[in-house]
Order: structure tokens, then sequence, then C-alpha cells
């Protein structure tokens, strides 16, 4: 270290200082199923499900999707005329105004479940997390985009 310059020291320093800010700014890695799950006896984070937010809230959630307008959620079911599946299970994302005053529209997802039962294939919708609910979202926003600008060719 002697012989080290006074750049070679400055950037030591400035190594430890980066080192020891992320030990003290960094969290710890966040397990999404586990905060869900309630793992290593801690209680689930409720609301983090669609099924948990609406309990919790008496409401369902809404979101800013990725064309920047306001929706809230819809489950909606089918029957499928497949004895093995008879039933799938979807959301309905409705488009507010951005005043709130009224419903200007909806995209919908693909089918997210499946169930022998129209309560299973809703159950199977309430357990996905509000990342999933917000992903199919955002998917269903660019779908519906992919299909306009088709039209307009």
């Amino acid at each position: 270290m002697a012989h080290d310059g006074p750049d070679d020291i400055l950037e030591r320093i400035e190594q430890r200082a980066l080192e020891s800010a992320a030990e003290e700014v960094l969290e710890p890695e966040f397990d999404l199923r586990e905060a869900i799950g309630g793992a290593d006896g801690r209680e689930p984070i409720p609301d983090l499900t669609l099924g948990g937010y609406i309990a919790q809230h008496d409401r369902p959630p809404a979101f800013t999707g990725v064309d920047g307008q306001p929706y809230t959620i819809g489950l909606d079911t089918e029957e499928t005329g497949d004895a093995r599946k008879p039933y799938v299970g979807f959301l309905v994302f409705l488009r507010w105004a951005a005043t709130g005053a009224g419903i200007m529209g909806h995209v919908e997802s693909g089918d997210l479940s499946t169930g022998e039962t129209e309560d299973e294939a809703l159950q199977a919708l309430l357990d996905l997390s509000l990342f999933e609910v917000k992903a199919e979202l955002d998917a269903a926003i660019e779908r519906r985009r992919a299909d306009l600008a088709d039209m307009e060719e």
C-alpha cells in the first residue's frame, strides 16, 4: 500500500463507500409467493392477491394501464363445452373516463383459469397476485393496440 498513488487510494475509498452504502440501502430479497402464503411463520400479506385485495378493501383494485388510462377489474367465466374443463375464467378490465364519470370501454384477458365448476374457475382468478393481474391488463391493452393497427392497414 505504501506504493499506491493518490488515485489508487481514492479509488479504494470510493469502492468501500459504495459497498457500505449498498449494504445499508439494499433490502433483502422479497419472495412474492412467501409473502402471499405467509411462509416462515409470518402472517401472509392479504391484499397481494386479487381475492385478498377485494376482501380487505371491499372493492376491486384499480390500475393505470400501459396506455395511461384508469381501469378496474371484473371477473367472468364461460362454459367451454369440454367435459374435462367445463369452465374457464378470465378478467374484464373496465376503462374509466379520466374523471371517473363513466366507463369508456374494456379489454379482456385470455382464459386464465379452468375449473370443474364456475366457483373453481373464479377462485383460481381470485388467487392471482396483483402483479399478475397488472401484467394481464397491460398484455390485453397491447393486444387491442395491435388489433387496431391491423385494422388500419
